[in-house]
């Protein structure tokens, strides 16, 4: 056996349909269309989710909601995590801090929240804080700058 004498299973292909060739052929004359009807036309295109005249899905289904285009997403970064950093020497935090370690990517804005416990003085640099997350900063004498 090798590259030259390879070919497919038995019944594994099959020869195309040579329809509208006549009437021997068995596929002339309605070319497998059916008779009469705008689908035995030439040229018909079907609209994307035509439903056959039945009013259809996207019109039946109300609409609502908006999106917001002035909306700001920011990465939650908590007090717990901060505390983490500390404990590996870290006492001012800012972005590049931030991204070495992980927790943000480069395009990401960061707002600092309250959840967990701090216990070291920090200086902190974001574009965002929490109301609790600056208070448990100022408390340990720590800073807060908004970027």
């Amino acid at each position: 056996m090798d590259l030259s004498n390879l070919k497919p299973a038995q019944g594994a292909t099959k020869s195309e349909k040579r329809i509208a060739r006549g009437q021997g052929s068995g596929r002339g004359g309605t070319s497998t269309r059916g008779h009469k009807g705008q689908k035995s036309r030439s040229g018909y295109s079907r609209k994307v989710g035509f439903e056959g005249g039945q009013m259809p899905l996207q019109r039946r289904v109300p609409k609502f909601g908006f999106k917001n285009i002035n909306r700001v997403e920011y990465k939650a970064i908590n007090l717990s995590s901060l505390e983490a950093l500390a404990a590996k020497g870290v006492t001012a935090i800012d972005f590049n801090t931030l991204l070495e370690a992980g927790l943000v990517s480069k395009g990401n804005k960061v707002k600092i929240l309250g959840n967990g416990e701090l216990k070291s003085k920090l200086d902190v640099k974001a574009h965002a804080f929490s109301k609790s997350a600056k208070e448990a900063i100022e408390k340990l004498e720590g800073t807060t700058e908004i970027l």
